[in-house]
């Protein structure tokens, strides 16, 4: 039997195979956040295909963070109910779920949060609105609400959570220095840029307690100019090491790093998949926690080398499980074929139609 199909322990996680849902923004939460059948029922088809850990599409802790439409959401109490019956029902069949706790920053809808967008630094990406330069105030309450979705987590019944510092939302904003240009303790050096990271990790602690998991998805790079490199992202995650996160997920890119990020689209053949397998190698190297990697996997000798050969200990999915989401009770069961996913990206072309995520070419087929 395969490594994959072995357990491994998260902090007090203990989780029955090596393969994770990376979080996937799947447009069908209400319009106020909360958790919908159809969503429940989505996360009930990816506990059946035989997925060991779900982590949930990026969950906005605070209504200014808000990334999209049909976003989940975990900024206020009166949502738990919702997360509480999607718990449940990836718990009745002997599931794992972590909660994603996201915050957009320069990225968030104004249209739907009413409010210009809070960033580190007044500066802003081609095509969107300058954002307001964060005062400490705006740091302080910021802190105080990743900490409170966190509790809401714990009392809906998730497994622990994650915190999302990748993907050029606004954590990942304050590790870049491209849009970090602040000179007070949050800016500057490495050191400056990740403090608020710290100070969530810290605060989300104090609320969940010692032993409840606690992950961050952060970015090796930002594949953008002026951006998050190699260099400062290990940096980043020693210091996450040393301040008691319990994994850390391995990821790429922002929303604005156009040809430079790695080609997302197309991958068919195995030397195109794993395209953060170098920067896992080096964060190896630097941290013993656990490695969550994401980025390009279809193949399963892919996935069973690198987790053999200790490269990353779990390897994070997206785009298969929309096409597959029994993707790895196949892989089980013999039928080592490579995912079926085309890696074309239409499967978010329905979900910005209101009808939520799904793979259109496996529908027309």
């Amino acid at each position: 039997m395969s490594i994959l199909f072995e357990p491994i322990t998260i902090g007090s996680l203990i989780l029955p195979n090596r393969f994770v849902r990376s979080a996937t923004w799947e447009g069908m939460a209400g319009d106020d956040g909360r958790c919908t059948d159809r969503l429940i029922e989505l996360t009930v088809k990816l506990v059946e295909g035989g997925i060991g850990l779900i982590i949930t599409s990026h969950s906005y802790v605070h209504r200014r963070g808000q990334a999209g439409p049909w976003q989940l959401g975990i900024y206020g109490d009166s949502l738990i109910p919702g997360l509480t019956r999607m718990t449940r029902a990836v718990h009745e069949r002997s599931g794992k779920i972590v909660a994603q706790l996201a915050h957009a920053g320069l990225y968030a809808d104004t249209q739907l949060t009413g409010r210009s967008p809070l960033a580190p630094s007044a500066v802003s990406d081609a095509g969107e609105t300058v954002p307001e330069e964060m005062r400490a105030a705006d740091i302080q309450q910021l802190v105080a609400a990743f900490a409170a979705a966190a509790a809401r987590a714990k009392t809906a019944g998730f497994d622990g959570v994650q915190i999302h510092a990748a993907h050029g939302y606004l954590l990942s904003q304050f590790l870049s220095p491209r849009f970090n240009r602040r000179s007070d303790a949050y800016g500057g050096n490495v050191i400056n840029r990740a403090r608020i990271v710290l100070e969530v990790l810290a605060a989300v602690r104090q609320q969940v307690g010692p032993d409840y998991p606690v992950l961050i998805k952060m970015n090796t790079g930002d594949y953008l100019e002026g951006g998050l490199e190699l260099t400062d992202a290990l940096e980043v995650g020693v210091l996450l090491e040393t301040a008691g996160i319990d994994a850390i997920e391995l990821s790429g890119g922002t929303g604005a790093s156009g040809k430079l990020r790695p080609v997302r689209a197309g991958i068919h053949r195995e030397e195109q998949e794993a395209y953060f397998e170098a920067a896992a190698r080096e964060f190896r190297k630097r941290v013993r926690v656990p490695l969550l990697l994401v980025g390009g996997v279809r193949s399963f000798s892919v996935a069973d080398r690198i987790v053999s050969q200790n490269i990353a200990d779990c390897i994070s999915m997206s785009r298969p499980f929309i096409r597959e989401p029994d993707l790895v009770n196949r892989w089980k069961s013999g039928d080592r074929s490579r995912s079926t996913c085309l890696s074309d990206n239409r499967c978010f072309v329905p979900i910005r139609n209101g009808e939520g995520v799904y793979c259109v070419s496996a529908k027309r087929r």
